[in-house]
């Protein structure tokens, strides 16, 4: 089966929906297929974002786990939470197919309860780039989430994750404040 090719980069259908004034998705080309985003006209600029994830647990969960040390029969829920949301936000290109690979230069998370019963966990990415990191800001939170889970399920399978959001985002065309 041949392989069809579009008429116009996704840079070129960005510029048709910018004059139209109308919100436009950036990862379809002019034909409708999917595209990754041509970023090579786009400036250097140092860009940030940050993402928060929620885990809920039940009450005798999260008092079991306090009164642990935030430890469970698999090891420490937090430092592995860590860890795997590092590890996620350095592979996010290869999770979602039109990321692009990035050198990133800050990953950092905050991990602290919200409330008796949620924790909350906040990833913060940096790059000096083309493009931004709100993905891999996404991703890492996200896999930091599943990670407690995975850690914690043994003693509940009513753990709850969400929500999972942008935080804030800066550098390249918009920046996003606190949400």
């Amino acid at each position: 089966m041949p392989v069809k090719k579009s008429k116009c980069s996704s840079s070129e259908a960005d510029v048709a929906g910018k004059k139209s004034g109308k919100p436009q998705l950036t990862h379809i080309d002019a034909a409708g297929r999917p595209a990754m985003v041509d970023v090579g006209d786009k400036a250097v600029t140092v860009r940030m974002a940050s993402a928060s994830a929620d885990v809920r647990f039940p009450k005798a969960v999260a008092e079991q786990l306090r009164g642990q040390g935030m430890r469970s029969a698999k090891g420490a829920v937090i430092d592995t939470a860590v860890i795997a949301g590092t590890m996620a936000v350095k592979n996010t290109a290869q999770w979602i197919p039109f990321c692009h690979a990035l050198a990133i230069e800050g990953c950092v998370f905050q991990i602290d309860w919200q409330n008796k019963q949620t924790l909350r966990i906040l990833c913060t990415v940096r790059v000096t780039g083309k493009t931004g990191v709100e993905m891999e800001a996404l991703t890492g939170a996200s896999a930091a989430a599943l990670t407690v889970y995975d850690m914690c399920k043994a003693l509940s399978h009513a753990i709850e994750i969400g929500p999972v959001k942008l935080r804030e985002k800066q550098g390249g065309k918009r920046t996003v404040s606190a949400q």
